[in-house]
Order: structure tokens, then C-alpha cells, then sequence
């Protein structure tokens, strides 16, 4: 009886340290996040003598009214963002998805080479010059907003994950459909994606980041504003303020004052507030199955 009671108290206290632990854990984690915030609305001049404060010195939203200064062009630049994101992120879901069923199919006797195709991709490379080449000359995708969706399709670490996921599905399930008379589209849209919901959910994850936080195929390949995302709109506003205060240290002493409370810092700061806030928002739909998906792999059984 007193070991048992002694087993209670010892459970209850290391209960009561483990959350401990974890909020404190979670609170490191949030200030920095916190940081950003207070820097995205904290004044530049304040920023420049003072540094980054977790409480605002002075407050300013000139940040983020820059950065709608042009509401419209902001807007139609999430929305191109958003565009992208939505149709990149299931149009590689399905290619990944497809390639990983078919690579572990024991009944697909070329699987292995195929695989080796793909490996091989992974360890060499041509290079920027031969891609921007085939990009531009050959596939003629220059300001086109599939250049900005095409690129990023199929990557091929997440196809192996996913297909690792469906090695542990049990192949005598798609015996037993196969006796049943379903074809293999079938199988493979009403038996194995319902079954591999876990790790679609978390390689989408990482797809939809990937493509909203890609600036790099914009930034060589689109030259038409009415195309660029949210990254890269974002990414030349910065440009901008910075050119102007290099050219305010060549000028009047009146200039330059001014030019010193014009965000720049800030901006940073409430850029990737802007950014972030998508992601946030779409995570907790997600949070259940991207934990299970980030342990594929870890047990073999």
C-alpha cells in the first residue's frame, strides 16, 4: 500500500514538472515570435538607437502601412500566392502519391529501377544555367505563372517518405481489392490515399511552405507585376527603401532625418508577419496528422 501510494506521489510530481517543463519550453519558443511583433510596430529611430525590445518603446505602424500602401497590388499579390500555393500543393500531392503507390508495388517488377531514376536525380544536378536555359529557351514558361508552379511539383525526398507511409499498409489489402475486381486507379484513390492520410498531410505541409515562401523562380523568371507573389512584392519594397536611405546618406542632413524614421527594420519585422499569418492560420487543420507523419519511418515493425 505505501509503495503504491509512494508510485502516486512520484507520478503526480513528475506530472506537475513535465508541463512545467513544457510551457517553459513553449515560452522560449514564442519569444522570439513575440519579438518579431513588437519589432514590426516599434518606431525606426526608436529601433536604430535602442535596438529590439520585447515591449515597444515607441510605437509606430508605418511597417505595416507601407506595406499596404498599395492595398490592391498587396492583395493581388496574396492572391497570386495563394493561387499557386493551392494548385502546386495538390497538384504535387497527386504526382507524389502516384509515383510513391506505383515504387511499392511488389508486383511492378521495374520498381528498382525506376527508384534508381529517381535517386540519381538527388545526388547530381546541372545547375542553375542549364535549368534557367531549359526554362526560358526550350519550355518558353517566361513570365507565366506556371513557371512559378511547375518547378516545384515533385520532390523527390517526399515521395520516399510517402512511400516508406505505404510500405506499411498491408499488401494483402490490395490483394484482397484486386480479387474483388478493382482496378489499380481505384485501389489507389479509394484504398491507399484514405490509408495514407497522415503522411500526404504532412509532406502537403511542407509543399504549400515551400511554394509561399519561394521568391528565387520569380525573381528569375517573372518581370510581369501583375505575377508576383507575395515573397517576391515583398521582397523589392524592401529593395526600394533600402536604395533610398543608401541614397538619403549621400544627401541633406534634412533628408537623412527623414529617411531615418522610413521603416526599414521594421519592415523586415512586419514582412514576415504578413507572410506567416497564412501558415498559422492553416496548421491547427493539420497539426493532428503532420504529427503522425513526422514518425514514418521511426518504428519498423
Amino acid at each position: 500500500m505505501n509503495r503504491s501510494v509512494k508510485k502516486t506521489k512520484t507520478d503526480t510530481l513528475f506530472a506537475i514538472l513535465s508541463r512545467f517543463y513544457v510551457l517553459f519550453f513553449a515560452l522560449l519558443c514564442f519569444l522570439p515570435f513575440l519579438l518579431v511583433i513588437s519589432g514590426s510596430i516599434t518606431k525606426e529611430s526608436s529601433i536604430v538607437h535602442d535596438g529590439f525590445r520585447l515591449i515597444p518603446k515607441e510605437v509606430s505602424f508605418a511597417a505595416y502601412r507601407l506595406a499596404f500602401e498599395l492595398p490592391t497590388t498587396t492583395l493581388k499579390a496574396y492572391g497570386i500566392s495563394f493561387l499557386i500555393t493551392a494548385i502546386g500543393t495538390a497538384a504535387s500531392l497527386f504526382l507524389l502519391s502516384m509515383t510513391a503507390y506505383v515504387l511499392q508495388r511488389k508486383d511492378f517488377k521495374l520498381r528498382n529501377v525506376f527508384a534508381f531514376y529517381f535517386y540519381f536525380t538527388t545526388v547530381f544536378g546541372a545547375g542553375l544555367v542549364p535549368w534557367y536555359i531549359l526554362i526560358v529557351k526550350y519550355l518558353h514558361l517566361k513570365d507565366n505563372l506556371l513557371v512559378l508552379i511547375l518547378p516545384g511539383l515533385f520532390n523527390v525526398i517526399y515521395m520516399i517518405i510517402i512511400r516508406s507511409f505505404m510500405n506499411s499498409i498491408p499488401y494483402s489489402l490490395t490483394e484482397s481489392a484486386k480479387i474483388d475486381g478493382a482496378g489499380d486507379f481505384r485501389i489507389y484513390a479509394q484504398l491507399i490515399l484514405p490509408l495514407s492520410k497522415p503522411a500526404l498531410a504532412s509532406m502537403g505541409l511542407f509543399v504549400s511552405l515551400n511554394y509561399w515562401n519561394d521568391f528565387l523562380n520569380a525573381l528569375l523568371f517573372i518581370e510581369n507585376k501583375n505575377y508576383y507573389p507575395l515573397q517576391f512584392y515583398l521582397y523589392n519594397l524592401l529593395r526600394k527603401q533600402q536604395v533610398l536611405q543608401e541614397m538619403a546618406g549621400m544627401s541633406t542632413a534634412a533628408i537623412q532625418t527623414h529617411v531615418t524614421d522610413m521603416p526599414n527594420d521594421s519592415l523586415k519585422m512586419a514582412m514576415a508577419i504578413v507572410t506567416v499569418i497564412p501558415v498559422l492560420l492553416v496548421y491547427p487543420f493539420v497539426q493532428k496528422y503532420f504529427v503522425k507523419g513526422v514518425m514514418i519511418g521511426a518504428v519498423k515493425g
